[in-house]
């Protein structure tokens, strides 16, 4: 509890301080794109989550579904949009699977947005820029609560 309390003082504190959390972005942005690009293909989105897809950026996506794959998806497990690629979405599941939090790969996700696109994502989680509030009242929070309710 200490430390989520810390973590929200302190994206409060930046997010209130506009110059620091502007100076800390353009800081850490390319720091974000040196490690996170070669290693998870990251497309710099603003809203980073790779650590419930299985490390793999599902902005790498022709059609950027992030929360799971299209229909079009070939028998071989390739990409309707570019047939000489694979899913994003297989080798997402796939790369999730070896995980210690496999699970987090049902975890609905909101749209993207575009407004944070190139700005560091570690920022924009610390001070919350990153949540996406629909309004929606009892949204689920995964997928499979999505299932399970409609099997009921």
């Amino acid at each position: 509890m200490a430390n989520r309390s810390l973590w929200s003082l302190s994206g409060q504190f930046i997010h209130h301080h506009h110059r620091l959390e502007v100076f800390l972005d353009r800081l850490l942005r390319p720091v974000e794109r040196v490690t996170k690009g070669p290693f998870f293909g990251c497309q710099m989105c603003g809203q980073c989550v790779l650590h419930s897809t299985g490390m793999v950026c599902p902005m790498n996506c022709p059609k950027n579904l992030r929360n799971g794959p299209c229909g079009g998806v070939g028998q071989d497990g390739s990409c309707e949009v570019i047939p000489e690629m694979g899913c994003v979405w297989v080798g997402a599941y796939q790369k999730s699977q070896r995980l210690l939090w496999p699970e987090e790969i049902h975890d609905l996700r909101p749209p993207v947005d575009w407004s944070l696109q190139g700005s560091s994502s570690w920022i924009n989680a610390l001070t919350g820029r990153d949540q996406v509030v629909s309004g929606c009242n009892g949204q689920p929070d995964s997928a499979l609560e999505v299932i399970n309710d409609h099997e009921r």
